[in-house]
């Protein structure tokens, strides 16, 4: 608790008692309630496997792999030994007109597991990069092959692409949009899936909606296929409530992007890497975009990365030209890091040694259908699932939008369960190691918890 701005916590060991601040001011925290969090702060100080442990010595079970992005558990040996042994090795590597060798052999394993024909990578340092590099890529190849007049990006309603301006422009979360009125101009916005008056309780993809891909043929006739660069979506909307896209929806638009000669951009920061039960959202549902963001997974979280991988035709399109000249006038200090590699390398053996791809598939079944148990609930109106994703959306309360949701994933905290919101709604991705009895618990608990929160 705090008194005069500093934090008392009990000492719990020498090993972790310096690693707990005294002073909780200077830190301006993300997507936080900062005045809230610091007056009852909440400290994780280790992890390993499927739990954190608090500054209290509290074991608390990781029902949302960090933030979508610990899907081999925490703290694997292979990937913590890969990491100590590159900084003792080499700290950085400058990636202007250098290279160093694990990132040329880091980009070929991603590509040997991507979709047919997404054979090059571009390194950035998050998903929010990720996606402002893969516009500028899709603006710069149209450029580059006489198409100079598509300049307009196509995003989607209740989309989350980042927090860079390109992402947040090509976005359709309003919370994430109205405190920054300067956005991209040239950027409209495709209608959303979510009709739960419809698809309320769907395991999987919903049977309705495929028709709301039409939206994007409304766009198209407004401004003309001419002018239009890129159409970019997740495959499956998970930071706004776990949206499954419609049966039939994502093979519409890829038909109508191919039709108009419009570049499709799939967000894979959270579905890529085993996160639906196959290595990426395009496995899943027989898509093949042309551009795909990737992050998260990517390494674990053990270290920041992003990447964008696109077709051969993209990365072909831009290498003409003398060769003295740079092709893509775009890149970052920490593009392909010496350890963001070597902890990519080691999670992509991870992945494939513990077969966590297979197993999260065969593991959808029973973590959709024990997520469904919660159906009976008064105050849930609605439950989404795929893979190893679901989204319990809950009935606002009459004190306000957003103070119910909080209140449960306030009260599974403190029975040891993290678990993650995000409008009315507790999502829920484990790590990809989850146990069946793991699974058990996080729904008991999101059951005790919804159940004792008026």
């Amino acid at each position: 608790m705090l008194k005069n701005n500093v934090l008392e916590l009990k000492k719990i060991d020498e090993n972790t008692i310096d690693d707990i601040p005294n002073d909780l001011s200077s830190y301006w925290m993300p997507f936080t309630t900062n005045r809230r969090f610091k007056k009852n702060p909440r400290f994780l100080v280790s992890a390993k496997d499927m739990y954190y442990k608090t500054n209290n010595d509290k074991s608390i079970l990781d029902g949302v792999a960090g933030l979508w992005c610990v899907n081999a558990g925490h703290c694997r040996p292979r990937i913590v030994k890969a990491v100590q042994d590159q900084v003792a090795e080499m700290d950085y590597a400058t990636a202007f007109n250098m290279g160093h060798p694990k990132a040329f052999t880091l980009a070929s394993r991603l590509a040997g597991i991507l979709p047919k024909d997404i054979d090059n990578i571009f390194y950035t340092n998050s998903g929010s990069e990720a996606v402002d590099t893969a516009l500028k890529i899709a603006l710069a190849y149209h450029n580059a092959n006489g198409d100079s007049r598509r300049t307009r990006l196509i995003g989607r309603s209740r989309g989350y692409h980042g927090v860079g301006f390109g992402g947040m422009s090509v976005g359709g979360m309003v919370a994430n949009r109205k405190q920054f009125s300067n956005h991209l101009p040239g950027v409209d916005h495709m209608q959303d899936t979510h009709i739960p008056e419809l698809n309320a309780f769907s395991k999987g993809q919903p049977k309705h909606g495929v028709e709301r891909a039409h939206s994007l043929i409304d766009l198209i006739n407004l401004h003309d296929a001419s002018t239009i660069a890129a159409v970019i979506i997740e495959p499956v909307a998970c930071s706004t409530g776990v949206l499954v896209p419609p049966i039939g929806y994502l093979e519409e638009i890829r038909d109508i992007c191919t039709k108009n000669g419009i570049l499709l951009i799939f967000d894979e920061v959270i579905c890529g890497f085993g996160r639906l039960g196959t290595p990426f959202a395009g496995d899943k549902f027989n898509v093949i975009p042309d551009i795909m963001t990737l992050a998260k997974g990517i390494t674990n979280a053990t270290v920041p990365m992003g990447a964008v991988a696109t077709h051969k035709k993209i990365y072909d399109g831009l290498m003409h030209g003398p060769e003295n000249v740079v092709e893509l006038f775009h890149g970052y200090t920490y593009s392909g890091h010496s350890l963001a590699c070597a902890a990519a390398l080691a999670t992509l053996e991870e992945y494939e040694s513990e077969k966590l791809f297979e197993r999260a598939n065969s593991l959808e079944n029973y973590f959709g259908e024990k997520a469904h148990m919660l159906k009976d609930l008064d105050n849930v109106i609605d439950i989404r699932t795929i893979g190893l994703v679901a989204g319990i959306e809950l009935k606002t309360r009459e004190d306000g939008l957003g103070k119910r949701v909080y209140d449960v994933f306030d009260n599974c905290f403190e029975n040891n369960l993290l678990t993650r919101f995000t409008g009315e709604t507790i999502a829920i991705s484990p790590p990809l190691i989850v146990s069946k009895q793991q699974i058990n618990t996080i729904f008991e608990t999101i059951r005790s918890a919804i159940l004792e929160v008026k």
